[in-house]
C-alpha cells in the first residue's frame, strides 16, 4: 500500500541522539490495509477516507459496497472521502486506491445501522453509570477510613499529652 516511511539512523547521529531521521520517503507494501477508522462518525452519518498521500488527485478511487455472498456493488463516488448516512442494516464499504490502473491500497469500513448505534450508546451510558457507582463507593470508603484514622491520631496525641 501507499504511505510514508521514516528511515532512521541508530548510530552516527549528531549530539547525544540515539536515533535520527535520515529521510522520509514514499513506501509501498501490502495492498490490503485492513479495516479503517472513519474521519467522523455521528448517529446519522459517517465520513470515510480512502488511503492516499498528497496530491490527492494523483490517484483514482473506487468505492464498493460489499454484499455477503454476492459480487461487490461499485458506487459512482470517485473521491478520496465518502460520506454515507446510516441505514436500517449494517453495510460494509471498501475503497481501492489505484495508480496507473493498479490497485495500490485497499481499506474497508463497516457502517453500523442506526439501531445498532443507539444500542451501543445506551450500553456506554449503562457502563458509565456502573463505573460512577463504583467510584462513589470507593470515595466514600476512603473518606470514612480517613476520618477514622484522623480521630485515632487525635486520641493518641491526647493520651500522650496526658501521660507526659
Amino acid at each position: 500500500g501507499i504511505g510514508i516511511r521514516e528511515v532512521l539512523l541508530t548510530s552516527g547521529c549528531p549530539g547525544t541522539e540515539a536515533k535520527c531521521i535520515v529521510r522520509v520517503e514514499e513506501c509501498r507494501g501490502p495492498v490490503d490495509c485492513g479495516w479503517g477508522i472513519p474521519i467522523s462518525e455521528g448517529l446519522a452519518c459517517v465520513k470515510m477516507p480512502c488511503i492516499y498521500i498528497p496530491p490527492e488527485n494523483r490517484f483514482k478511487y473506487v468505492w464498493k459496497m460489499l454484499i455477503p455472498n454476492k459480487t461487490a456493488h461499485i458506487l459512482p463516488n470517485d473521491s478520496a472521502i465518502m460520506e454515507v448516512c446510516r441505514d436500517t442494516h449494517s453495510v460494509t464499504f471498501q475503497c481501492e486506491t489505484q495508480e496507473n490502473g493498479n490497485i495500490i491500497a485497499s481499506v474497508k469500513y463497516t457502517v453500523y445501522a442506526t439501531t445498532e448505534m443507539e444500542t451501543k450508546k445506551s450500553r456506554r451510558i449503562e457502563t458509565g453509570q456502573s463505573r460512577r457507582k463504583t467510584t462513589d463507593a470507593i470515595l466514600i470508603f476512603c473518606l470514612v477510613t480517613g476520618m477514622i484514622v484522623t480521630v485515632g491520631v487525635i486520641f493518641a496525641m491526647i493520651f500522650m499529652i496526658l501521660h507526659w
